[in-house]
């Protein structure tokens, strides 16, 4: 007899990612419609939510015997669901250590324990040696990081985590544990102009960057990164969901960039 869940409901992407990886995506009967990892997902799985919101009814005929949530902010959804009788497993890691535990739990849910912690050292071996290089720097760049422009929102644990791991120094490290957004909010971007960073990196949660835009506020072309031309984008999805993207093509995004200023400074 099969005791692992063999209708599961992914209300976000880096879950369905995650099961994906584990080999078990026959298991997935719907998928959030914000899923672009991997590609095929959504050419095979229905989409029933967003973010926020999702199609209770149409999740209900597709008789899930396991729904899977991230955070408090989907947390009425999942209030719902359970009212309907329906299973429901919603984590709240919000950092890189996190995303693992997330991992390591996604196998055993699914009796995948071993292929869980094969991903697993496959990132920390990458995480390592990273950490190993950059140890090396005399110097590391103060970066600044925006998740939404209007208003200006640091980015939250797990990035501020990945821009470390880098090399790089988080330019807001104080909002990092600050989960919700609101609570990540630069009043006065007069702020980021003193902070001086040297790396901007922007990622404006699903919505294309626009430099000019950035740089028409005050006195932000006097930045250091604008004057050195080191502003770059980051796609949202792969550093905007704490899953497997974040810590492979998240963090070589990051590293990629602290790397090329630190070769530019020896130079």
């Amino acid at each position: 007899m099969n005791y692992y869940p063999e209708r599961i409901v992914c209300l976000t992407e880096e879950t369905t990612e995650t099961i994906y990886l584990l080999g078990e995506e026959d298991r997935i009967v719907g998928i959030s419609g914000f899923t672009v990892r991997p590609k095929r997902a959504r050419k095979e799985k229905p989409v029933v939510s967003t973010f926020l919101d999702a199609q209770v009814d149409d999740i209900l005929d597709l008789k899930p015997d396991l729904v899977i949530g991230f955070s408090d902010i989907q947390s009425k959804i999942a209030e719902e669901l359970i009212a309907k009788g329906v299973s429901v497993w919603v984590n709240n890691y919000r950092s890189v250590d996190g995303i693992f535990k997330m991992i390591v739990q996604m196998g055993s849910l699914l009796g995948k324990q071993k292929e869980a912690m094969e991903l697993i050292h496959g990132y920390q071996n990458r995480i390592d040696e990273i950490k190993a290089e950059v140890a090396q720097w005399e110097k590391k760049p103060l970066v600044y990081f925006e998740e939404w422009y209007d208003p200006l929102i640091t980015g939250i644990q797990w990035v501020s985590g990945l821009i470390e791991i880098a090399g790089g120094v988080d330019a807001y490290s104080k909002n990092r544990n600050a989960s919700l957004a609101k609570d990540r909010i630069i009043e006065n971007p007069q702020e980021v102009v003193e902070l001086n960073p040297d790396i901007i990196l922007a990622s404006w949660c699903g919505k294309m960057y626009k430099p000019k835009r950035m740089f028409e506020r005050e006195n932000w072309k006097s930045i250091r990164a604008y004057q050195n031309e080191n502003y770059y984008e980051i796609d949202s999805s792969i550093i905007l969901q704490p899953g497997p993207a974040a810590l492979t093509d998240g963090l070589e995004a990051i590293y990629k960039h602290t790397k090329t200023w630190y070769e530019g400074e020896k130079s």
